[in-house]
């Protein structure tokens, strides 16, 4: 707060609601909730005046569909911490309070041997920023919204972190939205990635549409492998794997 958004709730409010009204975010604000289901989204976690219009196109989505049980946001590890962990502490918002389904959050870390460990958790911003668009797009049901945040680091296997999410999930029957948070290709001298002077933004659109055609194939292996041979600055590519 104050950083990647406002810092104050009602100018949070009228910067997540510009975001959705922007003319490169869906256009207007989410109509009434609908009896679909959605099962993920992947949304960036820049700063909102950067990304926040393109956040909004996804929980827009989550606010015209059904409210699941428990949303399980996953999560970059920036910091360099290096643990895949869990965090069972409430978090805080200038919007309110966000409370962890702690039941399914004991279940998948009992099954996945994560720990409970909110350091990995303090420095790191991926699932912060998804915090104000899930309570603004679920402003209905604030009460009702649980969720789990998960860093995703490099030190599990995460086709066996997979099958234990999923079987934790499936043993207590709860019905979950997963949000994996990442921008996709970070361009320019800063952040050391010039594969390209020319053309640039049809290369990027090109760069980045062959990873998220892949994604949306499901075919993890192959996106991991086009970022390895590409060298695509996709800095969610652990989170964005595990989804």
């Amino acid at each position: 707060a104050g950083k990647f958004y406002e810092a104050s709730s009602a100018r949070l409010e009228k910067q997540l609601n510009d975001c959705f009204i922007h003319d490169k975010g869906p256009g207007d604000l989410p109509a009434k909730r609908g009896s679909s289901s959605i099962k993920a989204i992947i949304s960036p976690h820049a700063g909102y005046p950067y990304s926040g219009p393109c956040a909004a196109w996804g929980y827009k989505e989550i606010a015209e569909s059904k409210l699941p049980d428990t949303f399980i946001i996953l999560g970059v590890d920036h910091s360099g911490y290096g643990v895949t962990a869990l965090s069972t502490d409430s978090w805080e918002t200038p919007l309110g309070l966000m409370r962890v389904d702690n039941q399914l959050a004991s279940h998948i870390m009992k099954k996945a041997g994560i720990p409970d460990d909110s350091s990995a958790h303090s420095m790191e911003h991926s699932i912060e920023v998804q915090l104000p668009f899930l309570q603004f797009a679920n402003k209905q049901d604030m009460e009702k919204i649980r969720f789990i945040p998960i860093t995703v680091s490099h030190d599990k296997d995460l086709k066996q972190l997979a099958i234990d999410i999923m079987e934790a999930i499936m043993d207590l029957n709860r019905t979950v939205t997963f949000i994996a948070s990442s921008d996709f290709t970070h361009y320019g001298r800063n952040y050391h990635y010039l594969p390209f002077t020319s053309d640039v933004p049809q290369r990027l659109n090109d760069l980045d549409g062959g990873a998220i055609k892949l994604i949306k194939e499901l075919k993890a292996d192959e996106f991991a492998k086009y970022v390895g041979h590409t060298m695509a600055t996709i800095c969610g590519t652990q989170t964005i794997y595990l989804l």
